[in-house]
């Protein structure tokens, strides 16, 4: 089959513009080829109609579809959860505030906050 081929084709038996799936070919259990088919009905496209067309990607979305980026922290509010504390300990089975003595979760946030100083800082 070809290289590149448009997404894109007008299939002759729907009579449409349809998009073009590459399907592969079986003899048996064994893999022999790949077949350009129509995504509508199946019909296999001939490959001087696919060299015709030539190569082009599909345009279905575009930015206007995109959803705007979310950020849900204010710069440096994410700072103060206990997995930045300096009190917190991480073992393989439960993760501890060592200050308080319990068992806290990294996203859990208290008011004696200590910022942990970063290897890096030190």
């Amino acid at each position: 089959m070809t290289d590149a081929f448009s997404a894109e084709q007008f299939c002759e038996r729907c009579g449409r513009d349809t998009l073009a799936l590459e399907k592969p070919v079986y003899d048996g259990f064994t893999k022999v080829g790949d077949q350009v088919v129509c995504a509508t009905c199946g019909t296999p496209f001939e490959e001087e109609q696919l060299k015709a067309a030539g190569p082009v990607k599909p345009c279905i979305f575009g930015d206007d579809d995109r959803s705007p980026a979310v950020n849900v922290f204010d710069e440096g509010e994410n700072r103060r959860l206990c997995r930045y504390c300096l009190h917190y300990i991480v073992n393989p089975f439960k993760q501890w505030c060592g200050l308080h003595r319990k068992e806290v979760e990294a996203t859990d946030t208290c008011g004696r906050f200590a910022e942990r100083k970063e290897k890096d800082e030190e």
